[in-house]
């Protein structure tokens, strides 16, 4: 039962709003803010909170500002990443600025395979889908296998239309160790709290305590393979950058964690407005979303 309600609202609702042209897309998404931000709000104490404890040296004022971006910029991502169930490859890439791309390949000529590393900032699906446009490698990313049956089979279905392989958490490990004379690049996302804080890695980040997955780290010093940085920008609405950040060439001599607290300091950098691309905290949305109970569980 659970499948074919899934399914009805699959083809009766997502699907058709995801042919819509993109100007319809983004005034639904206004209409989305409205609903979210002012009919029933959408976990705003949460990130209200969250903000002024990341940015204590701001006004109340500056607050509602950044927040009410971020709800914005919120519905924007929804509604994108519902977009790729039926949009093109070429229509995705033709709103990514690519950055030195051509470091990639580089590291395929050496015959390296890598391990890419970005955060829930701007909007990582779009990037992610056209990694296999750019690169050589075999693109690989590791999601949370999701929990409805039917969505997790559409979403590795959506991605593998642009090349991209998907692979569950439970799946990394096995599939590492059978592809170690392949050449690929491993998606991570590495702002998730981890469902066991122990096996996570605390650090001050934006002014606060916070658990950070490890996985690409420890996978990145098993096999060595370089790690990069995919620092990603939004440049104006549906249009995003994406610049590859060199962390570590030879993850195998780094010091424990170093990995780690270098791929969350890019991340911070971004969020804060600092050195990498101009970015604002309103483009994070794992962040601001997590509660402390979450962060402890």
């Amino acid at each position: 039962m659970a499948y074919l309600i899934s399914a009805l609202l699959f083809y009766l609702i997502i699907l058709p709003i995801s042919w819509l042209p993109f100007s319809l897309l983004y005034g639904l998404s206004d209409i989305l803010f409205f609903i979210f931000y002012y009919l029933f709000p959408y976990r705003r104490k949460i990130v209200l909170q969250n903000l002024r404890s990341s940015f204590p040296e701001k006004t109340e004022e500056e607050i509602k500002k950044i927040e009410k971006k971020f709800y914005l910029h919120f519905c924007d991502v929804l509604l994108e990443t519902i977009k790729l169930f039926s949009a093109s490859q070429s229509d995705i890439e033709k709103r990514i600025q690519l950055v030195n791309a051509g470091l990639l390949n580089e590291y395929f000529v050496k015959g390296k395979s890598l391990v890419l590393v970005t955060g829930h900032y701007a909007n990582w699906e779009w990037p992610a889908v056209t990694l296999t446009s750019h690169s050589r490698h075999r693109g690989t990313g590791i999601y949370q296998r999701l929990s409805s049956r039917f969505f997790d089979n559409k979403l590795r279905q959506t991605r593998a239309r642009f090349g991209m392989e998907l692979m569950s958490t439970r799946e990394v490990a096995d599939f590492f160790e059978s592809h170690r004379n392949q050449l690929c690049a491993y998606g991570f996302i590495n702002d998730q709290s981890p469902s066991d804080p122990k096996k996570g890695h605390w650090i001050t980040f934006l002014n606060q305590p916070t658990c950070m997955l490890t996985g690409a780290e420890r996978y990145a010093v098993k096999y060595n393979y370089p790690v990069l940085y995919g620092a990603i920008t939004r440049v104006k609405r549906g249009h995003y950058r994406i610049e590859y950040i060199p962390v570590s060439d030879s993850p195998a001599t780094e010091k424990p964690f170093a990995i780690t607290e270098k791929c969350a300091k890019i991340n911070e950098s971004l969020i804060g407005c600092g050195r990498i691309g101009g970015g604002s905290i309103f483009q994070q949305t794992n962040l601001l979303f997590r509660s402390e109970e979450q962060e402890k569980k």
